[in-house]
C-alpha cells in the first residue's frame, strides 16, 4: 500500500482503525487454532475409546446449570419483608447488602 497518496486525515483515520483490525484478526486466528487443537484432541481420544470430556475429567450426564442439585433451605430473611429470603450461597441480595451497610450483622438476619 502506498501511503504517500493519502492525505493527513486519511492517514489519521487509518491509524485509528488499525488497532481494532489487528485485535479482530488476532482473535480470529487464535480461535481457529484453538478449534483445530480441540478437533485433534477429540480424534486422539476417540482412537483410544474415550471422549475428550472423559479425559478432561468432566462428569458425564450432568451439565452445569441443569438444576439437578437439591434446593437449599433459606438461612436469612429480610426483616422488612419476610418473603425475601437468601440461602447464604452465591451473591448477596440487595436487601442483605443494604442491611449490612446500615450496620446490621448477618446474624441479625438469620431465620430462627
Amino acid at each position: 500500500m502506498d501511503l504517500s497518496n493519502l492525505n493527513l486525515d486519511q492517514l489519521k483515520d487509518l491509524l485509528k482503525k488499525i488497532p481494532g483490525e489487528i485485535k479482530r484478526r488476532t482473535e480470529e486466528a487464535t480461535n481457529a487454532a484453538r478449534e483445530a487443537a480441540i478437533e485433534k484432541l477429540k480424534a486422539i481420544a476417540r482412537e483410544h475409546g474415550y471422549s475428550l470430556e472423559e479425559l478432561a475429567g468432566a462428569k458425564k450426564g450432568r451439565k452445569a446449570g441443569s438444576g439437578s442439585r437439591k434446593p437449599v433451605a433459606p438461612k436469612y430473611a429480610n426483616p422488612a419483608n419476610r418473603s425475601e429470603t437468601w440461602t447464604g450461597r452465591g451473591r448477596k441480595p440487595l436487601w442483605v447488602q443494604a442491611a449490612l451497610n446500615q450496620g446490621k450483622s448477618l446474624e441479625s438476619l438469620l431465620i430462627r
